[in-house]
């Protein structure tokens, strides 16, 4: 196979690839994420495009033990309980629906904030549901509000959303160098967010009265609450530390395994097995791209459209990262154009900015991100949200929080 052959074949199979990733599953073809980066990667090593050696290379483990670290310790917290017991007290503590908006947005943002994003609305979205019907309270303001503040609070950190995982592998920022830049982004972002939902549903909001009903009374293992936060906070501290990342987070997930006195099999059950596989596919699938040159090409074409300061680059990088993530997703973006940050003239300050714009960009629309169809999906019995009901908000959302993020960040710069 000629060198031109081969570059022609590893475009194609990337083509396909995210076409079948970002576009509903095909009637011919019916594959879901996982499965259509998986089929990309077979296809990039049965057409000759890549070794198994290289396919194995390709592989960024580091960010697949930091997801599966993360996912063990959210797993032991959804069994102890703890996600019943959160639902529960904010219905109980909220007095008025705008109340429980506000409180709904903080818990959402910080627990994306300590978590995976996806993994909080994957546990969180049935409970939320319950708590809002039995409450008697219309559900497309809290679906829209958990799914946004998921997005926004999982920028402050570089475990929030896979996305920053991969820049953090790829970027070898440190933990707290990363956070001070970005915590304050997600705070003006959650405040932003709430006060766009707010004024969106004020009439109905306004006409809406909590129905007090008696909690669920779900059972509630609060020694293995204590040892998943108690861990959690070791987990940090270490990251703060400046400890391996990937493996301080399955340090703690570990720790946690051997002291819960829980049946494993149960655990590991609740660990997303696809979405590791997803990554672990899709690492393969865009080293093929990468190895034909065609980013490279792309970059010396667009570079000089980015500016020649830093703060030109900074806001021209952050639409087109905005731009490229809705049109390629996130995480496909993040692993070509993390390639192009070192051309800048401030890397440090693009990693942010890359992190913020693509995560921001997940509330675009309904499909910008995981956490968005993983909320609307699980919510489909109850209420059935549009494209149209989510980027009417969404828009607004996006466009605030980005402008006043990539203010306060280059601030801090």
């Amino acid at each position: 196979m000629s060198a031109a052959q081969r570059e022609y074949l590893a475009i194609a199979i990337f083509a396909l690839t995210y076409l079948l990733i970002s576009g509903r599953r095909l009637k011919i073809l019916p594959l879901n994420r996982p499965a259509s980066a998986l089929l990309g990667t077979v296809l990039m090593v049965a057409t000759g495009v890549m070794k198994p050696e290289d396919a194995y290379r390709a592989v960024d483990y580091d960010t697949l033990v930091l997801l599966l670290g993360m996912m063990l310790i959210s797993a032991y917290l959804y069994m102890a309980g703890f996600f019943d017991w959160a639902a529960d007290r904010v219905l109980a503590v909220a007095p008025t629906p705008q109340r429980l908006l506000l409180y709904l947005i903080l818990i959402s943002g910080v627990l994306s904030a300590l978590l995976v994003n996806d993994t909080v609305c994957l546990m969180l979205t049935p409970l939320v549901v319950a708590v809002i019907v039995r409450g008697g309270l219309p559900l497309p303001p809290y679906l829209l509000a958990l799914a946004m503040s998921a997005n926004i609070g999982s920028v402050a950190t570089l475990v929030g959303n896979p996305q920053n995982m991969i820049i953090g592998s790829m970027s070898g920022m440190p933990f707290a160098r990363f956070s001070a830049g970005l915590l304050p982004v997600a705070v003006a972002g959650l405040a932003l967010q709430y006060a766009v939902l707010r004024f969106g549903f004020r009439k109905t909001l306004a006409g809406a009265v909590i129905r007090r009903t008696p909690p669920l009374g779900q059972p509630v293992d609060k020694r293995l609450i204590q040892l998943c936060f108690g861990t959690l906070a070791l987990v940090f501290a270490g990251f703060v530390a400046g400890l391996d990342l990937a493996w301080t987070a399955l340090t703690g997930g570990a720790l946690v395994m051997v002291l819960a006195r829980r049946d494993t099999h149960e655990v590991l059950k609740q660990v997303d097995w696809h979405l590791l596989v997803f990554f672990a596919a899709l690492f393969v699938v865009v080293e093929g791209l990468n190895s034909t040159g065609l980013p490279d090409q792309v970059y010396s074409r667009v570079h000089p459209v980015f500016g020649s300061t830093a703060a030109s680059q900074a806001w021209n990088f952050a639409w087109f990262s905005a731009a490229g993530s809705n049109v390629f997703s996130n995480v496909p973006f993040v692993l070509v154009a993390g390639e192009w940050v070192g051309g800048f003239q401030n890397p440090a300050l693009m990693w942010k900015v890359m992190a913020l714009a693509t995560t921001f960009a997940g509330n675009l629309t309904l499909l910008g991100s995981v956490a968005n169809l993983i909320v609307v999906e699980s919510a489909r019995k109850h209420v059935e949200v549009g494209f149209w009901d989510y980027a009417r908000y969404g828009i607004p959302v996006t466009l605030l929080t980005s402008a006043v993020g990539m203010v306060i960040l280059l601030a801090l710069a």
